[in-house]
């Protein structure tokens, strides 16, 4: 083995680890929704759009596609299990309305990726075009997948908060787009050396949110317990019975707390 396929097998599994921290950041974010109860503002789509990309990637790195792509698939198989345990989740703890909209994009998605697999293994017999039809197609999801929290980084603008765009998916997505545009470079691949490079772009501006609002948000949840707070004391009301009262058999010395 050349040192060039050492140094690309060694950023290939650099990649893997790095890659399995993304999929793995937001599960902060599914503790939280499963203690609540409830997905709240929380957004589907970009584990919709990482769902779809690795089982495009799956395709891709496949030996009748594009021989040599193991560090590829034995990534993006794992990412496929444990994006399906979120959206399994995302659809438990949402409104009807929500639910079945997830499940009808996820079903979509599967058709879609199992059409294209069955076109091009029958209809395309060469794994040069395999891989120029599925490597376009996985640039196209790939983008998709760094690219899905952009409607997050409008609302991040718009509230001036980063509460919703989990901290370190951002984190985990910028360190997997470096190492996979490295890997790309090491024997030129443009399928791949595009979108990581694209979504190296996409997670630093995140990062560069997080860095704007971050003090806002920490103000806004502050203010949000502080009011929570005098609310709540604001809706009890303690009264208590005069001693005297108490002397003559009217139960002195007892506070009542009533919930008005």
């Amino acid at each position: 083995m050349s040192s060039t396929e050492v140094a690309r097998t060694a950023v290939g599994i650099l990649g893997n680890i790095i890659a399995l921290f993304l999929f793995l950041s937001p599960v902060p974010t599914f503790i939280s929704i499963w203690k609540k109860g409830s997905v709240e503002q929380y957004s589907p789509v970009p584990y919709l759009a990482t769902f779809i990309n690795c089982m495009v990637w799956v395709l891709y790195g496949l030996p009748m596609v594009h021989p040599h792509s193991t560090l590829v698939v034995t990534i993006n198989g794992t990412g496929f299990v444990i994006e399906l345990v979120y959206l399994i989740l995302f659809i438990v703890f949402s409104n009807r309305g929500n639910r079945l909209r997830v499940i009808m994009i996820v079903l979509v998605e599967i058709i879609f990726v199992a059409i294209v697999a069955l076109l091009t293994l029958t209809m395309v017999h060469t794994t040069d075009r395999r891989s120029m039809i599925v490597g376009t197609i996985c640039i196209l999801f790939n983008i998709m997948m760094y690219a899905s929290p952009l409607s997050v980084m409008k609302m991040v603008i718009r509230t001036k908060s980063v509460e919703y765009m989990p901290f370190f998916l951002s984190l985990a997505a910028f360190g997997n787009g470096i190492a996979w545009t490295t890997y790309a470079l090491i024997r030129f691949d443009l399928f791949i050396t595009v979108p990581n490079g694209l979504g190296t772009l996409f997670a630093a501006a995140q990062l560069t949110l997080y860095a704007m609002f971050y003090k806002s948000t920490k103000r806004q949840l502050a203010e949000r317990k502080q009011g929570k707070v005098e609310m709540d004391l604001a809706q009890v009301v303690v009264t208590a019975e005069p001693m005297d009262k108490a002397q003559n058999g009217g139960g002195g010395g007892v506070h009542e707390v009533r919930r008005t």
